[in-house]
């Protein structure tokens, strides 16, 4: 997975002298850098800490929280904008607080991603900057602060705050920006929800465990309360464990939250495992991701379970499963999703 922005900044992190923010999100999961002494790293992507730790980095893992970092103590803030524009928005407002009179905004993307706009806006809130067009798409942006105080505050809807986003008949969902599709029910989920009996069926009795992997705010996690059995949920978006645990708390579910990349560090196993899994890492299809969720499922599906798992019609996720799992059986699709069962050999 390339990424032609972020080389862009890579420099201004390797020459950085004094303390300096290097805000970090799935888009740089295959980077790798000499650490910096003076570089802080924050992310809100559970793999990519691990990954930034594992290198030596001072890495720091929430859902883009910044108050660790006092007001105007930076020097320089580097960033590779996110996919989410609200996510991006709150960054840009956070880099704003925290740099000194003086400290730059290093931000780099493509056009169709937004940078322009973001560039904008920025030196609207900082005061001074300017772009190079580094090829045909892909842009270059150094920002300057000069403004002690501005109004130019850019719209990021509260981003921290969980609210009441979207609503079923069933349950009213808390989320928040941050979480993947967090303002709406996802069709692909809630197609699963609609056929699971479809799935528990074809087990020899009734699951007594259930696995949400990639939970999200929670949806396929609280759809699963009516079978009265305990529900373990995980995901490694900080911003997605926020707003599951608060879904967790509102109703009557005998559940746990955990942080954690594709199930990593859980050691139980699970009659039921239920999975929409995404396929985007940042800007970019990545095949790859949806092989270690199907593995993840592998390693963590009792003998004689089942995992359940709704994708786009596009991703082979049959062939995938090949490698893993006896079964791997696509048992219904409406033409935009297929539900597939996976099973081992009993």
């Amino acid at each position: 997975m390339s990424d032609s922005a972020f080389p862009l900044l890579a420099p201004y992190i390797k020459s950085a002298k004094a303390k300096s923010l290097w805000l970090t999100d799935e888009n740089l999961l295959d980077t790798n850098l000499q650490p910096n002494e003076s570089v802080i790293c924050i992310t809100n992507r559970l793999d990519l800490h691990a990954h930034l730790q594992k290198q030596g980095w001072k890495a720091f893992f929430s859902d883009y929280d910044l108050s660790i970092i006092e007001d105007n103590s930076l020097e320089r803030v580097v960033y590779r904008v996110s996919k989410e524009k609200l996510v991006t928005h709150h960054l840009i407002n956070e880099a704003y607080r925290c740099l000194r009179v003086g400290g730059e905004l290093i931000i780099a993307g493509d056009k169709n991603e937004g940078i322009k706009t973001y560039f904008s806006k920025a030196k609207k809130l900082l005061g001074m900057g300017e772009t190079s067009k580094v090829d045909r798409d892909t842009w270059l942006a150094q920002l300057t602060k000069i403004n002690e105080s501005s109004e130019q505050r850019l719209d990021d809807k509260d981003y921290h705050q969980l609210r009441a986003s979207c609503a079923d008949e069933n349950f009213e969902y808390q989320s928040k920006p941050g979480v993947f599709g967090w303002d709406k029910v996802d069709k692909g989920s809630a197609y699963l929800i609609e056929n699971l009996d479809s799935f528990l069926m074809t087990l020899p009795e009734p699951p007594k465990s259930a696995l949400d992997l990639g939970c999200g705010y929670g949806y396929l996690s609280l759809n699963l309360t009516h079978l009265d059995i305990p529900v373990t949920a995980t995901d490694n978006n900080a911003a997605a464990i926020r707003a599951c645990e608060r879904n967790f708390d509102r109703y009557p579910i005998d559940g746990k939250v955990i942080p954690a990349s594709c199930a990593q560090g859980i050691s139980e196993k699970f009659d039921l495992i239920v999975c929409n899994p995404p396929f985007h890492a940042g800007f970019s299809i990545d095949g790859d991701l949806t092989d270690r969720f199907v593995k993840a499922a592998h390693d963590r599906l009792h003998k004689r379970g089942i995992a359940c798992f709704v994708t786009n019609m596009h991703i082979p996720i049959e062939r995938k499963a090949k490698k893993y799992f006896h079964q791997a059986e696509c048992i219904m699709s409406n033409g935009n999703f297929k539900l597939v069962r996976l099973s081992h050999k009993t």
